[in-house]
């Protein structure tokens, strides 16, 4: 089962994206398991994760975060998926990541 974490600044914005990547998750039959949180759980909860998707207001912590959690791929949540909250494309994005198509 793969882990995807999404951060932000107070884990709050993110969770509506967290449950529409879910429902895009549960429609393709992929298994894993999404959640949010603030940045500063960041090496707390995401160290084992499979990847870390930042919300568009935090791109500026990327760099802390990867230091946070070396070896963890992340990246910040395309503006566009973000804002119309599109769960398919930043599950895609994240598949991306991974390394899966």
């Amino acid at each position: 089962m793969k882990k995807i974490i999404l951060l932000c600044n107070s884990g709050m914005s993110t969770s509506l994206m967290v449950q529409k990547m879910k429902d895009a998750a549960a429609t393709e039959g992929l298994e894993c398991a999404i959640a949010a949180y603030s940045t500063d759980k960041a090496a707390e909860v995401a160290s084992d994760a499979d990847c870390i998707l930042l919300g568009p207001q935090i791109q500026f912590q990327a760099d802390e975060v990867r230091a946070a959690c070396p070896g963890v791929p992340v990246t910040v949540i395309d503006m566009v998926a973000y804002g119309t909250m599109d769960g398919n494309a930043a599950l895609a994005q994240a598949k991306s990541l991974m390394g899966e198509n």
